[in-house]
């Protein structure tokens, strides 16, 4: 039995780690998705099941559910080939099997100690381009995943300490941007090497043995405070729906159902309501699908330490026919709106639940947005790029405001980085007032970006999400606002006939794009919102003295000062 002194500061060590390999990639890598936004993860996994042991604090979360599918990929592949050996390092980014989009390469290596593989080291990063028919790789048209781009299976880059340039390569060949995607990978290698030094230290420090008495023991507590949390909440079953606009083949809108049901310390989440598998590209593997599932109850269950246990009182159903299960070559490129849905669920149904322990939906869409064109002197440049919005409401308080999707802890990159790296201009760059949805606490505010090109001509792809289905409060709170996305054309303004994705807009020098982001879902009843609160609000510019009277039954004046007396006679008489 490890002690608990012993136990935590071997925990703190390993995600010391991990975080050292995160901003190892973070300030080496080229491409601004991964060196500012932290579209990337790093973690240790378990030698014989993959499954996670620790993660980074600065990655994405959901690279770190779906990255233990990924290692077991590998441990398969090696123990098929048996010729896996010290020294060796796999790529790939095989979406089906490893979870997540083809824009998401991962690299793998096993950590030897005394001639037996004591964990493997992982590295997943979002690389800029990886071919396919759309720059940036986000094609909301696609119908199979080769219109996406590169797809590659678990291949050695690394074999016995031999770097194969052979693969880099192919790699290079097959991206609009090579010299981006060379710089990430070394970025990449770097952490690993990185990951292995410090684990050795650490190893040579406490033992062997001692270390991965701790692993188990983390796993374990993780696996009972799991359990303990679920023994708090009513058994029953608690029902939770939800939409995506279409995707973007069919202007159809397809239902993210869960059915959670609680029993004594388990839980199970059944989606065996949720649309079939469908033509465009917001399919996701089941891989991908746990890995949102670990991240929504992460968010939930915060005391709960991030490894493998946290799923071992999990139950989860998902039929092999719905649009969360699929299999190649299924288009999966949108996968980000799909798992944002998947969390809005669980967050629903756990507030049905117990409301105390939930909050209203965040935006609900990563806007993944994408501008590519010449510059003068013929060199090729491709801005892709996410964008924030407004967080859901919750027990203790108001939602973030401009804040990231929760599938990750990644910053969206700043304006003037963006400006910098692309013949782009920002206009506007500002809190959208009146999007944050009312409530006791309301919503995050979105916001709204307007984006003026500064080159010649550029082709605009748009892959968004909560065009028609807003994000929705909890516990009497009310939605969010709805997204909305306009480019300019000789005769004014234009939006996408499917609201929230569209291929082949194509803008000249002056012109803009706009793009309005949601807020987030208030909690609790508007009218239980202080007076004082609102008027705030209006002072500071989130909410209009319109909104305040209409969504708050709050009288407000130009100047933000509350009428008390006015506000008073129209609580009274339910009016606005």
């Amino acid at each position: 039995m490890i002690d608990p002194v012993t136990l935590a500061v071997i925990n703190g060590r390993l995600e010391q780690i991990a975080d050292e390999m995160d901003a190892t990639l973070f300030r080496s890598a080229f491409n601004p998705i991964i060196a500012e936004a932290h579209d990337a993860s790093h973690g240790l996994y378990d030698a014989g099941t993959g499954a996670t042991l620790i993660q980074g604090k600065s990655g994405l979360p959901v690279f770190v559910g779906a990255m233990s599918f990924a290692v077991k990929l590998v441990i398969d592949k090696a123990a098929m080939d048996g010729d896996l050996g010290p020294g060796d390092t796999y790529i790939f980014n095989d979406p089906y099997e490893g979870g997540t989009h083809l824009s998401d390469f991962k690299l793998v290596r096993p950590f030897y100690r005394n001639g037996a593989i004591f964990c493997f080291l992982a590295s997943v990063g979002h690389w800029h381009d990886v071919g396919g028919n759309v720059p940036g790789n986000y094609n909301p048209v696609a119908t199979e995943s080769f219109q996406e781009g590169m797809l590659i299976p678990p291949v050695k880059l690394i074999e016995g300490g031999t770097f194969r340039q052979d693969i880099v390569d192919i790699l290079q060949a097959n991206s609009r941007l090579p010299g981006s995607l060379y710089g990430d990978l070394n970025g990449q290698i770097n952490a690993l090497d990185l990951g292995e030094q410090r684990l050795q230290d650490l190893l040579n420090e406490y033992g062997d043995e001692q270390v991965k008495a701790a692993l188990t023991e983390l796993q374990n507590r993780a696996a009972q405070l799991m359990r303990s949390n679920i023994l708090e909440l009513p058994d029953g079953t608690f029902v939770c729906d939800d939409w995506l606009d279409n995707d973007g083949i069919v202007d159809e809108p397809l239902k993210i159902a869960l059915d959670l049901t609680i029993r004594n310390d388990r839980m199970t989440l059944d989606f065996s309501r949720t649309s079939l598998a469908c033509a465009g590209p917001v399919n996701i593997s089941r891989s991908t699908a746990v890995a949102s599932i670990y991240v929504a109850l992460k968010h939930v269950f915060t005391d709960v330490p991030a490894n493998a246990g946290v799923l071992e009182p999990i139950d989860i159903v998902i039929p092999k026919n719905t649009l969360l299960s699929v299999g190649a070559p299924k288009p999966v490129g949108g996968y980000t709106e799909t798992i944002l849905r998947i969390i809005d669920v669980v967050f629903g149904a756990i507030a049905q639940a117990a409301p105390e322990r939930s909050n209203g939906c965040a935006y609900g869409t990563i806007n993944a947005l994408s501008l590519a064109g010449h510059r003068r002197n013929g060199k090729r440049w491709v801005m892709f790029s996410f964008f924030g919005g407004g967080h859901g409401g919750h027990p203790e308080g108001d939602g973030l405001n401009h804040g990231n999707a929760p599938i990750s802890t990644a910053t969206i990159p700043p304006a003037e980085i963006l400006e910098a790296a692309y013949p782009m201009f920002f206009r506007s760059w500002a809190l959208r007032a009146d999007s944050g949805g009312p409530g006791r606490h309301r919503g995050g505010l979105g916001a709204l970006y307007e984006i003026e090109l500064l080159e010649e001509d550029a082709d605009v792809f748009l892959f968004g999400e909560r065009g028609r289905f807003a994000p929705q409060g909890i516990a009497g709170g009310n939605a969010g606002a709805l997204n909305r996305f306009q480019y300019e054309q000789p005769d004014g303004l234009h939006e996408p006939p499917m609201k929230s994705k569209m291929v082949g807009i194509k803008i000249n020098r002056g012109q803009h794009l706009r793009l309005e982001t949601p807020g987030g879902g208030g909690y609790g009843a508007a009218r239980e919102r202080d007076p004082a609160a609102v008027a705030e609000d209006v002072r500071l510019g989130y909410v209009t003295t319109g909104a305040a009277k209409t969504d708050y039954s709050v009288v407000v004046d130009n100047d933000g000062q509350l009428d008390t007396k006015a506000t008073e006679a129209l609580r009274v008489s339910g009016g606005t």
